[in-house]
């Protein structure tokens, strides 16, 4: 992910981490990537989610949604109306907010516990389509374009982190010519990154592989 340049220690995430720093030791003694140890919130998602293979045709939208609405953001900000966004979105059902109207939109416009940014909510009601009008299963087709973890090195730090790959390079373009917005390479690597279709946890951190 790419985030802001200008947030405070409490709201550096995984877009946001001085590019020489290891695994750090939390306060329990676990090792972990050191965006994961700045708030509680970005903590239990590390432990948790970061890396944790997701599939399914809502979650994997939802999960392109959220980065969507990231971009420009701190990812801290929509963790924390994560809730607000699922209740805006009834669940991140395709079919459902494919058929979302303009009175929608005004809704979510008027929606004070989410991001209220047109571009990215019409964006999130065209995606829903897209994803409806695919005629193939959207888990099948994402995770296409993860690629063998044995072709990948093992980040040791921050800096070994990749902002975006070919694999991502290549699933932006196919998104984009299935009619998909908010889909840039960067967005798409931040998804892969977040639903476990490469693991980009560092070396020394109690999570990577999977543990």
């Amino acid at each position: 992910m790419t985030g802001p340049q200008n947030v405070g220690p409490e709201e550096v995430g995984p877009e946001e981490v001085g590019p020489e720093i290891g695994a750090v030791a939390g306060t329990d003694g676990r090792p972990r990537c050191p965006w994961a140890g700045s708030a509680p919130d970005y903590r239990d998602y590390h432990d948790d989610e970061w890396g944790v293979p997701v599939h399914g045709a809502r979650a994997l939208f939802e999960r392109l949604s959220l980065e969507a609405f990231q971009s420009g953001l701190s990812w801290l900000t929509i963790l924390r109306k994560r809730e607000a966004f699922r209740r805006a979105f009834a669940g991140f059902h395709p079919a459902t907010v494919a058929a979302f109207t303009d009175d929608d939109v005004a809704r979510l416009l008027a929606d004070a516990a989410i991001v209220r940014h047109r571009a990215k909510i019409e964006a999130t009601v065209h995606n829903a389509r897209a994803v409806t009008a695919l005629g193939e299963d959207l888990d099948a087709l994402l995770w296409s374009y993860a690629p063998d973890p044995a072709g990948r090195p093992a980040p040791r730090t921050a800096a070994d982190v990749p902002a975006r790959t070919p694999e991502s390079e290549a699933m932006a373009r196919m998104l984009r010519r299935r009619g998909f917005t908010f889909v840039g390479p960067v967005t798409c690597h931040a998804l892969m990154q977040a639903t476990g279709m490469v693991d980009d946890h560092l070396v020394g951190c109690f999570r990577r592989g999977g543990e």
